[in-house]
């Protein structure tokens, strides 16, 4: 049973925003100071990440534990009143969030969910670390050489030989 009556519980839920979140503002103070630039809300990529680093080909979605129906967290708990909307809002979320991540994928961006239950103060800054040692991995990874020379030089000769004088 519900605590609040239905006009508190619809105040609530209203002043819930979706963008410059607590757990977001986190995020993006942090990259910030470590020398990352980014874009918010992209909009025209799909699911308008919550942040893009076009540079390192990468976005990074924010993800409440409720809202996105964060498996075995402890802050994740379908509510009890109004089961059937909420259990279809929540697996609806769930199928956006994939669909979206792997539109991403095949435009060639790296995704990236950070939890908000990894940005609680006693797990944050190893969550933050681990997010910039990733971001740097990425880089680095997209920037190697892909491609290897064969051993035989004569094989990709683009011109002819060069022609052997006798030295006069």
């Amino acid at each position: 049973m519900d605590r609040c009556t239905k006009e508190q519980r619809h105040k609530n839920m209203a002043a819930i925003h979706s963008a410059n979140t607590k757990p977001e503002m986190i995020v993006r103070k942090y990259l910030f100071s470590r020398g990352f630039r980014y874009r918010l809300n992209h909009p025209r990529l799909p699911g308008h990440p919550d942040i893009v680093l076009r540079k390192y080909r990468t976005c990074i979605f924010v993800n409440g534990c409720f809202w996105h129906g964060h498996e075995g967290c402890k802050y994740f708990r379908m509510p009890k009143s109004n089961v059937e909307f909420w259990t279809a809002k929540i697996n609806r979320n769930k199928q956006r969030d994939k669909r979206e991540q792997r539109e991403l994928a095949a435009m060639g961006w790296h995704c990236i969910t950070v939890w908000e239950c990894e940005l609680k103060p006693d797990r944050r800054e190893q969550t933050l670390t681990s997010l910039e040692y990733t971001l740097n991995h990425i880089y680095l990874g997209d920037r190697t050489i892909k491609y290897s020379l064969p051993d035989d030089d004569n094989e990709l000769m683009a011109a002819e030989p060069e022609p052997e004088y006798d030295g006069r």
